[in-house]
């Protein structure tokens, strides 16, 4: 057993026992588990370079009030819209120092499309990511519609603070050894 040390306030150490972990007795289908069960960034340099897509959606969900502000152009901060997409921009180029385990990607494109639902009310936002390269961009197209919805949150929280952000998923990967995914409608 390892065990660990703390501190507590009062200022004796505390022993705390805690087992290890055993091996699994095969190889995890989870490709950022090592054969010991930690994480680690996964080998890519066998792999060939393919070009690769993902889009990811998501939707922010507000009073109708909010909305028309939002179209309008009256939200206090700005053009929501305008800083939603580049925040997303940003976000996909910055993926890999936001999630530990992603490798960094020379991304080719980034594009990010935010339509008003009046049935929600709110908007749908989706993100389409690609490159050439060894390893996938799901992680970045997630990345970029996150970023972008919580942009649209930040931008108008101060007229509406139940806004709620939904649905964030992948719908379609293309490209590399596994090909193509879409989600189901």
């Amino acid at each position: 057993m390892k065990r660990r040390k703390s501190a507590p306030a009062g200022g004796k150490a505390v022993v705390a026992k805690q087992p290890d972990r055993p091996a699994p007795a095969s190889a995890s289908p989870l490709t950022h588990i090592d054969q010991r069960g930690q994480a680690r960034m996964v080998d890519v340099t066998e792999k060939g370079a393919t070009e690769r897509t993902a889009v990811a959606e998501g939707r922010v969900i507000m009073r109708k009030e909010t909305l028309d502000l939002v179209l309008e152009g009256n939200a206090m901060k700005g053009d929501v819209l305008g800083a939603a997409r580049l925040a997303g921009i940003m976000a996909a180029k910055r993926t890999h120092g936001l999630i530990p385990l992603c490798h960094p990607l020379p991304l080719s494109k980034v594009e990010i499309e935010i339509n008003p639902e009046h049935s929600l009310p709110g908007f749908l936002v989706q993100a389409t990511v690609k490159v050439t390269a060894k390893t996938g961009v799901e992680m970045e197209a997630l990345t970029a519609v996150s970023i972008s919805c919580l942009t649209i949150y930040d931008m108008v929280k101060a007229v509406e603070r139940g806004i709620r952000i939904e649905g964030i998923r992948l719908l379609l990967k293309s490209g590399g050894k596994s090909g193509e995914w879409r989600a189901e409608a």
